[in-house]
């Protein structure tokens, strides 16, 4: 890895250093939540001032990149996921393309009858079971949300046959020529109860990002809806306005 810093050049030696930061946490040689070297290895490895050092991590923590924690040293920050109210997109899809890991913990699946509420917006009649999937979603092993996940009994009968810790349903279904089409979404912030946070490792009582999601097939059908609860800090939603 390259660490040469010319001080010929016309950008500064700050900014030199801050891309070669940048470029050590965007190719994952420093880790989210792990320290960064002292300020003094960086002097040494770079053979520049404190002052330096100091700036071009400023620019970083500014950037929201790293933070400086008491007692502790700077840690790169935890990147966000993100996700787009324009495209219809599942967990695993979201999580590939920040260049991490998806991972599922089933916590439960079973066809149910009495959710009601559910078969309604399903378009499913009263005396007919949905299956309902409970799953915890990670991102590098970072519990990022709680998904809860209701499909009609035929879309249910092909989905329990997979393992449904590592399942990604969309890819399932189109292999079964079922496609999404579109979907409603509806986002609220809600506090995490006792259990939720102890599923996700936070305090009780801490912000969640609730997203509740319709989707519909070719033929309009509802077949799938959804409830996820995000971790705040661990994921935000993006959208572009037009006027």
């Amino acid at each position: 890895m390259s660490t040469d810093i010319n001080p010929n050049k016309d950008l500064a030696l700050y900014l030199q250093l801050k891309e070669v930061f940048i470029d050590r946490i965007q190719n994952g040689h420093w880790k989210p939540d792990q320290l960064i070297p002292t300020e003094q290895e960086l002097m040494k490895e770079f053979n520049v001032s404190r002052t330096t050092i100091r700036q071009a991590v400023s620019i970083l923590v500014q950037e929201g990149l790293v933070e400086k924690k008491q007692g502790r040293g700077t840690i790169v920050k935890p990147r966000k996921l993100s996700g787009n109210l324009s495209q219809l997109k599942g967990f695993a899809e979201e999580v590939l393309e920040r260049g991490q890991t998806p991972k599922s913990r089933l916590i439960r699946a079973e066809f149910k009858d009495n959710l009601y509420h559910e078969k309604s917006m399903l378009d499913i009649k009263d005396d007919q079971p949905i299956l309902l999937i409970e799953r915890i979603r990670f991102a590098d092993e970072m519990p990022v949300a709680l998904e809860r996940t209701c499909w009609p009994k035929d879309i249910g009968d092909i989905l329990i046959k997979y393992d449904l810790d590592e399942a990604r349903y969309y890819e399932i279904l189109e292999k079964y020529n079922v496609y999404l089409n579109r979907a409603k979404e509806k986002i609220a912030a809600i506090n995490a109860t006792i259990n939720e946070a102890d599923e996700l490792g936070i305090r009780a009582g801490e912000a969640l990002l609730e997203m509740t999601r319709l989707s519909f097939g070719v033929n309009d059908r509802p077949i799938e809806y959804t409830k996820t609860k995000y971790r705040h800090d661990q994921y935000h939603y993006s959208f572009e306005l037009k006027r």
